[in-house]
């Protein structure tokens, strides 16, 4: 839950809106669903528009400077454009439409209509959809994302992805900025601190809700929000850990883009390139499976990749950057101090090790795929696809050489690591129990010259393509 205060209107906008919207049509269009229509009662009708154009607020109100590069986006600076607000509660207080009194001082709108939908069912709404359908942007509001999750499968969600389709836009703050990510942090079993979810990634209040809203160039994100004033980095970390240990993102990495309340909005264009506006945003990076990221116990992960955007800067979200990032850890639930200001690195040359993925058949000794060839640290990957399947690895170590092995394994099974001889004769094991346990062991060669040996992950229960993820050390 981001939060569940009243959405508010500033009022100084009231003066403005007396002068500029001519007609307002209310009414309640069903039981449940409330309609406010401010600007003209007529669509605009082109052929053409040239978005899409997303808006991510740091609070739940409209920020003027990155709407109007939306509306302006998408309308390519001529003619006009009508938008919907949606949103799942009314106001408790002042204005009835705050996000709409906004919008409409903004050059370029034609029309603003604000919905209030209060069950899951209005989604499927007829004239709901029309008036989406119809618009050239959809604002979500600020409130409870958890009901705006609860339109998954309705016709509203197709109906918002038809806007963004045809070039226009979608956007929304604090709740609203929540549902535009493809993993959406859902809140529907309450709010979680930072501190709690650093302390067991697992909560009960941490649950995701995935397969919405898929923009393009912005695939593998989770959003947050209020980001600094309520100090969610921590939090946002735990988010992205549990996003790739239990696949909710693919190619092993997911991301969190954290946006700044008190004007703080991330404006991304067609190109998926994004500019901060008014407060930071940060985005923050996991690249490989945490080193612990189990129920109940404490968050361990290192070397959280972030980025700090400041007002005016950009990121690329289609071309994402490898450099200019700096560098977290929690361990054991605490997390590095400073985390949100760091020297950028910019120099990021080639990294030391190397990364290998499984290729099956690799059943057996003969068929294992050669790490021979990596250096330290290597990364290997792979998945148990059976309940009976089994993955090897070759590798070599030299005289006095000691080996490191730690495996993160995903919830979806349960996992346990040997460490064989050439001949195929267990040297040392690690068989923690349950489903999603990491496991970790330690060999030393103490003979002369170099030897030949065997990493075999073995399923023990369960089976999935969630990826486990193994560091070999070599020192």
């Amino acid at each position: 839950m981001t939060s569940r205060h009243a959405r508010r209107f500033a009022p100084a906008a009231t003066a403005l809106v007396a002068v500029a919207l001519p007609l307002t049509v209310h009414h309640t269009a069903h039981a449940a669903a409330d309609r406010i229509r401010l600007g003209s009662a007529a669509d605009v009708s082109r052929s053409s528009w040239n978005g899409p154009a997303f808006t991510m607020n740091g609070a739940g109100g409209v920020v003027p400077a990155s709407m109007s590069r939306a509306v302006d986006d998408i309308r390519g600076g001529t003619g006009s454009l009508d938008v919907v607000v949606l949103a799942g509660s009314a106001p408790t207080s002042g204005s009835k439409t705050p996000e709409c009194d906004t919008i409409m001082t903004l050059t370029g709108v034609n029309s603003c209509t604000t919905w209030t939908l209060t069950t899951a069912n209005d989604g499927n709404n007829s004239q709901v959809n029309t008036d989406i359908r119809n618009a050239e942007f959809v604002y979500f509001a600020g409130g409870d994302q958890c009901r705006y999750a609860a339109w998954k499968g309705t016709a509203l969600e197709a109906s918002v992805e038809s806007v963004v389709a045809k070039g226009g836009g979608s956007g929304g703050g604090s709740a609203g900025h929540h549902i535009n990510s493809p993993v959406v942090y859902d809140a529907c079993n309450g709010s979680v601190t930072s501190t709690e979810a650093l302390a067991n990634p697992y909560d009960r209040a941490i649950s995701f809700t995935t397969g919405m809203f898929q923009w393009a160039d912005y695939g593998g994100v989770i959003n947050d929000s209020h980001f600094v004033t309520r100090d969610r980095m921590g939090r946002t970390m735990a988010f992205v850990a549990r996003a790739v240990k239990d696949g909710l993102t693919t190619g092993g990495a997911a991301w969190g883009v954290g946006v700044e309340e008190g004007g703080g909005s991330l404006f991304i264009d067609r190109n998926g390139l994004g500019t901060q506006y008014g407060k930071d945003a940060y985005v923050v990076l996991g690249d490989h499976q945490p080193e612990q990221a189990v129920d109940r116990k404490p968050l361990t992960y290192s070397n959280f990749k972030i980025w700090r955007l400041t007002p005016g800067t950009t990121f690329d979200f289609r071309n994402r950057p490898t450099c200019g990032y700096y560098l977290r850890s929690v361990t054991n639930g605490t997390p590095d101090a400073n985390l949100y200001n760091g020297t950028p690195i910019t120099n990021c040359g080639s990294q030391s090790g190397g990364a290998l993925a499984e290729s099956e058949p690799n059943d057996t000794r003969d068929t294992a795929d050669d790490a021979t060839a990596l250096s330290s640290p290597a990364t290997v990957t792979g998945d148990m696809k059976s309940t009976s399947d089994r993955d090897y690895f070759k590798v070599t170590l030299n005289s006095g050489q000691t080996a490191s092995l730690s495996c993160a394994v995903p919830a979806a099974y349960d996992a346990d690591v040997y460490w064989l001889d050439s001949a195929g004769s267990t040297l040392t094991r690690s068989v923690n129990d349950g489903a999603g346990s990491d496991e970790a062991l330690t060999f030393t060669r103490t003979a002369a010259g170099t030897g030949t040996y065997y990493i075999d992950v073995e399923a023990y229960s369960g089976s999935g393509s969630s990826a486990y993820t193994c560091t070999l050390s070599k020192s």
